[in-house]
């Protein structure tokens, strides 16, 4: 095991923010000097059955906390899951049925050993306590915390000014996230710097209930590919870990040089040495970005994909991008066109190349849209039947043909 500094700077590697950092050593000192691992926690709610790059930088932390020799505990919130979340929610979440959340949960579980070693993993789901909590637990648990203090977090500050609805389980969401912590006797709480209440929380309801507060590291929301929002699904900025590898890789040298660094800091698993070499050797101009930017979508695809499967999609990209030539593999759609012209929205989603209608008319007005080499900038337009090849971006390509 490191030395407990030395610890403490793989700790802070990334990190926003480290609630109380003296506090957080002190735990770290005292595991060395016991020869006893610290627990460290980290909850997911089973939202959303895909993870993307942006879910990772939690799992990456714990990697790393899993390499120092701690005891990581991945804390699945299927109960909390039927609640909803309602952090920077503007209105009242609908809560997901249980066959939503097992069947998420599932998924989440096979892919987070993408990451993190299952031998040294403990998984958790939070069902396991809370649904065994009597009138009384509940009672109890309400009483540990005011209505003046929820109301200090800005979500529910906000709704409750402009009159929205906020039900009294959603007070209790912060509370059962909390008491998580006190049942787990976590040392360590890891989450975003969304969760900043809600973790905190943590500490208030362990000192209250005799049990030694957690330090907390809070990560941060990784942007997306825009380099600007959080990376979100809703808005298609996403790097996701079960995207095909061609499709990974195009996307990882699609980022800005700026974001790139951060992506390295955040998802690579070179040491920190090697990342201060590396960002002074960007900033000398002794290391070049874009083969900086090529090793990064390298690590990342084959974390994901494997050797192979890396090296195939760093060729395809050099011959696309390189050559302007076209993959060695093209999906195709049969379509059935209902009359002699298609609009070309529609045609689009029925592709499968956009989820929505939507997305293909902001796709097209903003030019990504080519059509046998044509751009093509009209979402009002249709298509006759025939053959047609289709490139979305920079690196989605699709032939579509209509049905005889």
């Amino acid at each position: 095991m490191l030395q407990p500094e030395k610890q403490l700077e793989v700790i802070k590697r990334g990190a926003v923010e480290i609630i109380i950092e003296a506090d957080l050593l002190k735990k770290l000192e005292k595991s060395y000097d016991e020869k006893k691992p610290l627990k460290i926690k980290a909850g997911f709610d089973p939202t959303a059955p895909d993870i993307h790059l942006g879910h990772t930088v939690l799992l990456e932390k714990m990697r790393q906390f899993q390499e120092l020799g701690h005891e990581i505990i991945f804390l699945i919130g299927d109960f909390t899951g039927m609640i909803g979340d309602p952090t920077g929610r503007a209105v009242t979440r609908i809560p997901l049925t249980k066959e939503d959340v097992i069947k998420n949960a599932e998924t989440y579980k096979k892919q987070v050993f993408k990451i993190l070693d299952p031998e040294k993993t403990q998984v958790r789901f939070n069902s396991e306590w809370l649904s065994k909590m009597n009138v009384m637990d509940l009672v109890r648990l309400g009483s540990m915390q005011t209505v003046a203090r929820m109301l200090e977090r800005e979500d529910f500050k906000k709704r409750y000014e402009s009159r929205q609805d906020i039900t009294i389980l959603e007070f209790y969401y912060p509370l059962f996230q909390a008491y998580d912590s006190v049942y787990l006797r976590s040392d360590i709480e890891l989450g975003g710097t969304d969760q900043k209440f809600n973790i905190l929380m943590g500490r208030t309801l362990q000192r209250k209930m005799g049990v030694e507060e957690q330090a907390v590291v809070l990560m941060p929301l990784l942007e997306g590919l825009d380099g600007v929002n959080k990376m979100s699904k809703s808005l298609g900025n996403y790097i996701g870990i079960t995207e095909p590898s061609k499709e990974m890789y195009g996307k990882l040298m699609s980022i800005s040089d700026e974001l790139m660094l951060r992506y390295y800091e955040l998802l690579s698993h070179i040491s920190l040495v090697e990342f201060n070499l590396l960002k002074e050797g960007l900033k000398t101009g002794k290391i070049h970005p874009k083969h900086t930017k090529e090793n990064l979508a390298l690590e990342i695809v084959e974390r994901y994909w494997g050797k192979d499967e890396a090296l195939k999609a760093r060729e395809e990209f050099e011959h696309i991008f390189k050559q302007k030539g076209l993959p060695d593999e093209i999906p195709v759609a049969e379509l059935e066109w209902e009359e002699d012209e298609m609009w070309l929205p529609k045609l689009m989603k029925l592709s499968g190349l956009t989820t929505s209608t939507g997305e293909a008319i902001r796709l097209i007005k903003q030019g990504g849209v080519t059509i046998n080499d044509a751009k093509y900038n009209n979402p009002d337009g249709k298509l006759a039947r025939g053959s047609y090849l289709f490139k979305v971006g920079k690196r989605k390509f699709i032939r579509v043909n209509s049905k005889t």
